[in-house]
């Protein structure tokens, strides 16, 4: 296991956050899990990650003082239940970085932030394709609420 630690994204992480998205982004491209286009910029997680009242947060993981991934989330609330949950919009390790710990560590770090904060659950989507995040997800305890061939045609 790699020795890594876990930090909350800060202002002048910024250019980091947009490089991590770049390279998620061509990621799913590449396993043909997404053709979405990239429209965010530099500008647009200042102004919506570290805002007076941000729409998401960000933690790093880094090793040896090198940032190697990120997890993007942000909460909900359901009425019904008087109490918020967690949306994982993005967790990704580099390549050469992962099935080493880090992403475990990461989803460790967003479980007690919901804890932290009462939430009644995390949510998340993973293609069905992708059996290297199945099995990633289920070493870790999740239960699959829908699972449906997400591939691209």
């Amino acid at each position: 296991m790699i020795q890594i630690q876990i930090r909350k994204a800060i202002p002048s992480d910024a250019d980091i956050i947009l490089e991590l998205i770049k390279a998620k982004a061509n990621f799913d491209w590449e396993m043909k899990r997404s053709m979405g286009e990239l429209t965010t910029s530099l500008e647009k997680i200042k102004n919506t990650l570290f805002n007076e009242s941000p729409f998401a947060h960000v933690f790093l993981v880094e090793e040896k003082n090198k940032v190697v991934g990120f997890a993007l989330y942000h909460f909900q609330y359901s009425s019904f239940k008087g109490q918020p949950s967690v949306w994982l919009d993005d967790l990704f390790i580099s390549g050469n970085q992962r099935s080493k710990g880090a992403g475990a560590a990461l989803m460790q770090t967003i479980k007690e932030e919901a804890c932290s904060k009462d939430a009644s659950h995390i949510g998340w989507f993973a293609n069905a394709n992708n059996h290297r995040a199945q099995k990633f997800y289920d070493a870790l305890g999740a239960e699959v609420d829908e699972a449906r061939d997400n591939s691209l045609r």
